[in-house]
């Protein structure tokens, strides 16, 4: 029996969307228990046999600052949630609240592994092959040394060969062109480092990859820091909108617009589900001593389920140990490293 712990009341829609998103999640998956963390009067909405109520009476909001969150509210469901994690009592948590509050806390109470020095975000985009592109970090950290880089993609390694039953996932450094020595000082050095892994048999590192290639599939993880990665990802989910409104915009416009709409309808339709986020919904805070997911804030039910969905399947599949073992399996290069706890410069801001 796989148990998730589920902060139900994060989130722009709270309750309305988590528990929706929790019963059907039951009703597909009859291995799985959830424990409902929240407010006692809010979680009286979902009645169920492997659906256990876990008190919390207070609430991290979206705008909150990530002090208030870890400081003052010791009880939010957040908070709660996490600490299911830690005691044994869950193997994966769920949230869809404030970002920099959940990475704060899971920080905070699950610490992270040995050789790790800052979680990453990491998620699925969809690709022009069929599949997705895991890419990290999505912003946990907004601007990461080259050290950190490489830790990324050791851990983006054990993520993808859960997803995908694969040992030896194909890694890329995000860059402004695929040769060496393009970008940064930071990006080059980052560049070195994991060419030292994939030499080493500890990635397999392709080289340098452009944004262009998270579509094209070109690697199976692309790996940069979270200022970049969040932009990518946002502008993403603009993309994806934009095409659902101008499948409605041409449906209202004359007759002719209309007909050449409903010939489109069928290509457009299934580009608009390829590229529709909901479907993809859910990153995994990578490095931690222990499973926590992050839902989109502005998740519906479908969306919320879908994050639900994969941290069963990474508790499931012991993701954890997965990356605990590939980030032992590379301790050597990553000492040799000398990832420093802070780099120069470098900031740890959650998005």
């Amino acid at each position: 029996m796989i148990t998730l712990a589920v902060d139900c009341m994060g989130g722009d829609h709270g309750p309305d969307v988590t528990l929706a998103a929790c019963r059907q999640f039951l009703e597909s998956h009859p291995d799985a228990r959830l424990l409902l963390v929240g407010q006692a009067e809010q979680l009286k909405g979902l009645e169920h046999e492997r659906a256990v109520h876990v008190p919390a009476s207070e609430v991290v909001a979206m705008d909150d600052a990530v002090e208030v969150a870890l400081r003052r509210k010791k009880d939010s469901s957040m908070r709660v949630a996490i600490v299911q994690v830690k005691e044994g009592n869950a193997q994966a948590a769920v949230s869809a609240g404030n970002t920099g509050a959940l990475m704060a806390i899971a920080r905070y109470l699950l610490k992270t592994l040995d050789g790790i020095d800052r979680p990453a975000i990491a998620t699925q985009i969809p690709n022009a092959r069929g599949g997705a592109t895991t890419v990290l970090d999505l912003g946990a950290n907004v601007d990461s040394s080259a050290e950190h880089l490489l830790q990324f993609a050791v851990m983006g390694s054990a993520l993808v060969s859960v997803l995908n039953d694969d040992p030896q996932p194909t890694v890329g450094l995000l860059n402004i062109g695929e040769e060496a020595i393009k970008g940064s000082e930071e990006i080059k050095r980052a560049g070195e480092l994991l060419r030292a892994a994939g030499s080493a048999g500890d990635l397999n590192f392709i080289g340098n990859v452009e944004g262009n290639d998270i579509f094209k599939g070109t690697a199976q993880i692309v790996v940069c820091d979270g200022f970049v990665g969040n932009v990518a990802l946002k502008t993403i989910e603009g993309l994806a909108s934009m095409i659902g409104g101008f499948m409605k915009e041409e449906f209202s416009r004359n007759l002719l617009t209309k007909a050449a709409a409903v010939v489109a309808y069928p290509v457009l339709s299934a580009l608009k589900r390829r590229m529709d986020h909901r479907r993809y919904n859910g990153a995994a805070l990578l490095g931690l001593r222990g499973l926590v997911f992050k839902s989109h804030g502005s998740a519906d039910a479908l969306a919320f389920e879908q994050a639900l969905c994969r941290a069963y399947d990474a508790a499931r599949n012991n993701l954890l140990e997965r990356v605990r073992a590939r980030v032992a399996h590379a301790a050597p290069l990553l000492a040799s490293a000398d990832a420093p706890s802070t780099a120069p410069g470098a900031t740890s801001a959650p998005l």
